[in-house]
């Protein structure tokens, strides 16, 4: 899979695509990363990228030509691909989920346009953007953080990029859970600071063990995410 960020700040990316899961997938080949920078594609001497908006009010937006031109650098001959999607990070969009992710996984190319300043030409969403996409109903500096936990949340789901890919099959809002969050994880110490491990975990029987995760899982689904039993 190849996954393209076009950003302002492609510096803030590097630590951490090059680190832990991440890093070690793009080592295996099993994900390429490539960092565009949209200052590359300014006008003039000072690399214009923004302009002041029509009708007046705070702040700058992004120019729609700007980012068309990293856009088609990114996406190559390529371009007329239909497994290549391009997704915004806005405000705007859906929130985040981890279905979006699974589907996301079984690309080949992913563009992913971070946002600044005020935001964003509508011009370029409409004739470039496949989804805008939310992390939550709050506001962020730019679309550089989003971005990076998109990237996170996909290539963990890659084939090989985890060594042990059931770990992925029983976590928080998968298939096998119905969509809610996960149960109580535990251990060694058997006994810390007075509280011990559940017996049940501790038991062998595994199918009482079973039981009791989906009983956590249910009342920490009713407790914290109520929304997800809906």
């Amino acid at each position: 899979m190849q996954i393209t960020i076009i950003t302002l700040f492609p510096e803030l990316f590097l630590p951490f695509l090059s680190s832990s899961i991440l890093g070690r997938a793009a080592k295996k080949s099993l994900v390429e990363y490539r960092l565009l920078n949209i200052r590359n594609f300014g006008e003039g001497r000072h690399q214009v990228v923004d302009g002041r908006p029509f009708g007046g009010g705070p702040g700058m937006v992004l120019k729609a030509d700007i980012l068309a031109k990293a856009w088609k650098k990114a996406a190559g001959r390529e371009r007329k691909n239909k497994s290549i999607k391009t997704i915004l990070m806005s405000t705007s969009g859906p929130v985040f989920k981890q279905a979006k992710a699974k589907e996301y996984s079984l690309l080949k190319n992913l563009i992913i346009v971070c946002g600044h300043y005020e935001g964003v030409d509508q011009r370029f969403i409409d004739h470039y953007v496949d989804e805008e996409v939310s992390v939550g109903d709050f506001v962020l500096t730019g679309g550089e953080l989003p971005a990076l936990i998109i990237t996170d949340a996909i290539v963990r789901l890659l084939p090989g990029v985890l060594k042990k890919e059931e770990a992925t099959l029983e976590e928080s809002f998968s298939l096998s859970l119905k969509g809610r969050l996960e149960y109580s994880q535990y251990t060694r110490p058997e006994v810390f600071e007075g509280e011990t491990v559940p017996q049940v975990l501790v038991s062998g029987n595994h199918q009482e063990i079973a039981k009791w995760r989906e009983d956590q899982s249910l009342q920490r689904t009713l407790k914290v995410r109520p929304d997800l039993l809906a």
